[in-house]
């Protein structure tokens, strides 16, 4: 039964979007929207039913399907071929509940668009993308998966192509992504070449049992690393991901919480034994991680544009999961994901009800007071900005940072040449980016939604876009509920879910972890309140003015590094081959050699002229002298001999 339901799951989104592709836009927009989540809705439905299935034992361990082999070459095979764990069930779930609410709240904010059957389209082809990273079997297989996600965010970026800034946002993204998407072929050739299959639990088992070189495991794993970092807009990759807020307002929610951002993440989760055997890579990765997160969380902070600030959030909270991954709690990595998506797509979806009835706009400090216009909205968003900032007992983010506050704090990394990285100072950055994290999200709540009315708001909103803001709204509270920190009564659902023969201790022992976790959003909170949420707030903006500031509220100073670093001296070499300046190089210098050629050729040719008349006019006077001393007269040679007897003489009396 399995068999047959698997190739389904990935089939519906894939099948919904041939059918909105073909349609050319002749069905209207309810109909595309119905199809669409029908697609989607589907293919939720068939995870939740494998889900039962793996879950009460009708299907043991995981459920395998071979579609049809792909490569079979000497030394090397690959198939199209798919596998539902509890791994890959979990994400599985994920984008599909969450894709589904959001395609619900797409059919009515995306009903007056002429584009509608274009986005519709690329929306079910990024879930059905999606869906084949997720579940490959094979890692081959999952790069297609991984090439096809980048292509639909490229068209759904740049969506509304008319805006030159669109298009612009959607080429950066695609070639960050690339440059992250050729690092993971390379790490992918290089597992190929040692083990002879991208079967995952073929390169697993062949690691595991050393048929691959440390060295060679190392430059895979830092290659996959560096394909993950790209995809995940991490360091120093994250200057698409604020850019990509360019698209429609589905479009970021569905990149951010669901599906693209988190590849990279369910990718080294998926391969984290590849990963245990690599501790150098493993504790790049977690200071990585740890410096975006903070890099994220402050730049949020000097934000205006609301989409943006959820945007560098989701890149702080990839921090943390990175984090996670390299400190070994790749169980925590994906608990985080899974809360993550929820409270990520609540405020996306949100923010963009608010700005639709705000008439587009999306300054924080041109709105204001839209409590009282909008309680719905209000309640929504505070929801999803209270998971994001783990506030603790009552929200979902609390117990996943706890999980992955907890496996970060008793690890150390033992380097090479005596070098060691200890987990209580990754910690302490993880604990001031919670810090951080409340701090930033309640400056947005308390500015948008409290103080004096600020821009003039539009009539109510769409049922369609309610429904999936209530469910989010319940998963970003009680979602978290499943997996409590250890000081807590015993409950590890999650953990049990991903390992059913162990159940993984994610605390030291000591409660105070626990609490200084808790403490910190608290800590945010009440500094958020005090600058911004009072009747007489302190400041109503963090100075914007100032040099400093400005190129990273706008996002153009990393921007700016890298053009210097990288685009100029490519665009310098493109410039150089466009005009032929190498070519013209090689032809000026071979005239110019031919030119000295001829110039020494005649210099040479003169001198030995000069030297053949110089030795003529020689010769010709010494001719004469010597026809001056044979003129035929005997006394003149017998003077000579003369003269020669004495001076011989001479010599030899001197000597």
């Amino acid at each position: 039964m399995g068999e047959i339901l698997l190739p389904l799951l990935i089939s519906c989104p894939l099948a919904a979007s041939l059918v909105i592709f073909a349609s050319a836009g002749r069905m209207g927009a309810g109909g595309i929207g119905t199809v669409a989540c029908a697609g989607v809705g589907i293919s939720a439905i068939l995870g939740i039913v494998l889900s039962i299935m793996l879950l009460s034992g009708h299907v043991t361990g995981m459920v395998q399907v071979t579609l049809w082999p792909w490569l079979h070459v000497a030394g090397f095979s690959a198939d199209i071929a798919f596998t539902l764990d509890r791994v890959s069930l979990i994400m599985t779930l994920v984008v599909t509940i969450v894709g589904l609410l959001i395609h619900i709240y797409a059919t009515a904010y995306m009903r007056d668009d002429p584009g509608i059957a274009r986005f519709f389209g690329s929306m079910t082809l990024f879930v059905a993308a999606m869906l084949v990273l997720v579940l490959a079997s094979d890692l081959l297989c999952l790069f297609v998966g991984w090439e096809g996600v980048g292509l639909c965010s490229y068209l759904l970026i740049g969506f509304w192509y008319d805006d030159p800034a669109n298009t612009a946002a959607a080429r950066k993204a695609f070639y960050m992504t690339r440059m992250g998407d050729v690092a993971l072929l390379c790490g992918l050739l290089l597992l190929a070449t040692a083990t002879g299959s991208l079967h995952i639990q073929s390169v697993l088992a062949a690691v595991a049992d050393g048929q691959v070189a440390p060295s060679g495991v190392s430059m895979a794993a830092l290659f996959i690393l560096t394909g993950a970092l790209a995809k995940s807009a991490q360091i120093p990759f994250q200057t698409w991901l604020p850019d990509a807020m360019a698209g429609p307002t589905p479009t970021s929610a569905l990149i951010h919480a669901a599906t693209m951002v988190t590849a990279g993440i369910y990718l080294i989760a998926r391969l984290h034994g590849l990963f245990a055997m690599a501790v150098p890579v493993m504790a790049l990765m977690a200071v990585l991680g740890a410096l975006t997160l903070l890099m994220g969380a402050c730049t949020a902070l000097v934000q205006s544009d609301l989409k943006r600030i959820l945007a560098w959030s989701t890149i702080s909270q990839l921090g943390y999961m990175f984090l996670a991954l390299g400190c070994g709690a790749w169980q925590a990595a994906l608990f985080h994901l899974m809360t993550h998506a929820c409270f990520k797509a609540l405020l996306f979806l949100t923010a963009g009800a608010v700005i639709m009835r705000a008439r587009h706009e999306q300054d924080i400090f041109r709105l204001g007071g839209l409590r009282h216009a909008m309680p719905g909205l209000t309640a929504a968003f505070v929801a999803g900005a209270s998971a994001l900032a783990g506030l603790p007992l009552v929200t979902a983010g609390f117990y996943s940072k706890e999980m992955i506050l907890s496996g970060v704090w008793p690890v150390h990394f033992r380097l090479p040449h005596g070098w060691g990285l200890s987990g209580h100072a990754l910690w302490g950055i993880a604990l001031l980016g919670a810090f951080l994290t409340a701090l930033y999200i309640f400056r947005c709540v308390f500015i948008v939604f409290c103080g004096k009315a600020g821009t003039a708001t539009t009539d109510r909103t769409s049922r369609l876009m309610t429904v999936p803001l209530g469910c989010l709204s319940v998963l970003s509270l009680c979602g978290g509920v499943i997996e409590m920190p250890d000081t807590f009564p015993s409950l590890h659902l999650f953990s049990a879910f991903l390992d059913p023969t162990a159940i993984p201790s994610h605390a030291n022992g000591s409660a105070w972890p626990v609490l200084a976790g808790a403490a910190a959003p608290l800590a945010g909170l009440g500094v958020a309140w005090v600058l911004w949420g009072r009747p007489s707030p302190v400041m109503r903006e963090i100075p914007g003015q100032a040099a400093i500031i400005r190129p990273v509220r706008t996002g153009q100073g990393t921007d700016a590094l890298y053009d210097y670093l990288f685009v100029q001296p490519f665009r310098l070499l493109a410039w150089l081959t466009r005009l032929d300046i190498l070519d013209h190089a090689i032809s000026g210098t071979g005239r110019l050699t031919r030119a000295g050629s001829a110039r020494i050729f005649m210099a040479r040719t003169s001198f030995l002229n000069m030297l053949a008349s110089w030795a003529t006019c020689m010769i010709r006077w010494a001719d004469r002298l010597l026809g001056q001393f044979q003129n035929g007269r005997v006394r003149w040679y017998a003077a000579w001999i003369a003269g020669g007897l004495c001076a011989g003489l001479a010599l030899v009396v001197l000597s």
